[in-house]
């Protein structure tokens, strides 16, 4: 066929799909799913594609239009043989926990569903909804159920547990004045355990019901910047942080200190589980589009939470068992740590009306605050 032939053969193929595409209404409505939505033809190249689906693969639809699925989903994609099965039984089909791995989508657990084009069979829909999704959602909820019980935890420490020791405490020092050397030895034993329960109990005020918090408009970047040079020169000398910061970014609202404390938090645990050789954390920024939450709480029914902070470490990752409990009260992997770092971190993102969440992977753990802007 001559190159002549092929030009025309191919303006009459897109003709052809031009005449069989959808009406612009029906287009619209497909347009402003939630779930990504991928129209491919018999060749499977992309027809159409809606804006969740521009969303999930980081491309523009007219860019896609043409271009081979596999361009987009690896080829032993299980989505496929959906695709294939879909065309020879004419049947809506769908497969749960489909692993969607690429550069431009990251890792995501898929729930993948295929039907055929009527007007066409050859064509078929592919409709991709992340499982992932109504997980995050729940953590969100989870995590400020932790907040709130930490809180009351903290006042029934304060009232229960301060008030008993500090008259065990005096008692103690009444027996130390008449006392034998050997009995010293004990009652100093009871004082310094009774101000080790304190100095426990003072952490866990920090969980106060109604936080101090002086919101103001900062720059998240100095912020950060401080909790590097801290952690730089400190607990996370030796390992390599790298900074991929959104210049862009405007100034987020919040408390300078609590948020320092924040970052503190995540990078000292990131900095612990890093190896010993070849330890490295990245620190990001970005801005979030289109993305609004119901915040239980707060006066307005939509927060928008545009900013986000990752703190990403090359460690072993979380253990699985702990990973549904993370942000919960004295739950700990060190063997020294009394689990309370991330609950405060927990809570101090709640007052700010943020949500913080995470990711596990092998030799990749990400720690994602949103927060909102000034």
């Amino acid at each position: 066929m001559s190159m002549f032939s092929k030009f025309h053969a191919a303006k009459a193929e897109k003709t052809r799909q031009a005449a069989n595409r959808p009406p612009e209404e029906m287009l619209a409505v497909l347009y402003s799913l939630p779930e990504a939505v991928v129209v491919v033809d018999a060749d499977n190249c992309v027809v159409y594609v809606n804006a969740a689906g521009e969303a999930l693969f980081e491309i523009g639809g007219s860019h896609m239009a043409g271009e081979p699925l596999s361009d987009f989903v690896p080829k032993d994609s299980p989505a496929y043989g959906l695709v294939e099965q879909c065309r020879q039984d004419h049947c809506r089909y769908s497969e749960h926990g489909v692993e969607l791995d690429t550069p431009r989508t990251g890792p995501r657990n898929m729930t993948v569903q295929v039907a055929p084009v009527f007007d066409d069979a050859r064509w078929v829909v592919l409709s991709m909804h992340e499982h992932s999704i109504a997980k995050k959602i729940g953590q969100q909820l989870s995590h400020r159920n932790v907040a709130r019980s930490v809180t009351a935890m903290a006042r029934l420490l304060a009232h229960e547990v301060k008030n008993p020791l500090s008259g065990i405490r005096g008692a103690a020092q009444l027996l130390e004045q008449n006392a034998s050397e050997d009995d010293r030895t004990l009652t100093r034993l009871i004082c310094d355990e009774a101000d080790r329960i304190v100095a426990l109990v003072d952490r866990m005020e920090a969980f106060s019901d109604k936080p101090q918090l002086v919101r103001l408009p900062l720059n998240i970047h100095q912020v950060l910047e401080h909790v590097r040079r801290v952690a730089e020169n400190g607990f996370a000398k030796g390992i390599r942080i790298v900074e991929l910061y959104d210049p862009s970014l405007p100034p987020v609202l919040g408390d300078r200190d609590q948020l320092i404390q924040v970052f503190l938090n995540l990078i000292k645990n990131a900095a612990e589980a890093c190896p010993k050789e070849g330890g490295e954390i990245v620190l990001s920024t970005n801005y979030q589009h289109g993305i609004r939450l119901a915040v239980p709480g707060t006066a307005a029914n939509r927060q928008h939470l545009p900013l986000v902070v990752q703190i990403q470490d090359n460690g072993p990752g979380i253990p699985k068992e702990l990973q549904q409990n993370l942000f919960d009260p004295f739950v700990t992997t060190k063997p020294s740590g009394s689990g309370l770092g991330l609950s405060l971190v927990a809570k101090i993102v709640d007052d700010h009306g943020g949500i913080i969440e995470f990711d596990c992977q092998p030799k990749k753990t990400i720690f994602r605050v949103m927060l909102p802007v000034a």
